[in-house]
């Protein structure tokens, strides 16, 4: 269990991997037997990033509960944006507000995970 709570690290791959599963599944064609791959194995990505954020969720919001909270539902509403992007996009739907969004979503959640007391410092 250590190996979740200790770091950031495996959440951040999760992240950083599931960013990229995303980009490589909205920009290929739609209706391809490859999008729906790279689909599956990001909704796959989905549940790791929640896991292991939720791991570091449980064992440091005591340092900082309201911050930690908000951290938390940034990423699962950022989660669901890219969900939406892709389900928009499959159904030939405008997805341009759903990528502004997660856009917006995604740097407002990356800006309180690099805020929070094991984050790394930037800001």
């Amino acid at each position: 269990m250590g190996m979740f709570t200790d770091t950031t690290h495996l959440h951040i791959f999760t992240w950083v991997v599931g960013i990229i599963l995303f980009v490589i599944a909205a920009v290929m064609a739609k209706g391809s037997k490859g999008r729906k791959i790279a689909h599956m194995i990001l909704r796959l990505f989905y549940i790791l990033i929640i896991i292991t954020g939720a791991f570091l969720f449980f064992k440091w919001s005591s340092s900082d509960a309201m911050l930690y909270g908000i951290k938390f539902l940034m990423g699962i509403v950022t989660i669901g944006l890219m969900e939406m992007t892709l389900i928009r996009q499959n159904k030939n739907k405008p997805a341009t507000v759903m990528v502004v969004l997660f856009i917006i979503s995604l740097l407002v959640t990356m800006f309180l995970g690099f805020k929070l007391p094991v984050g790394m410092q930037f800001f």
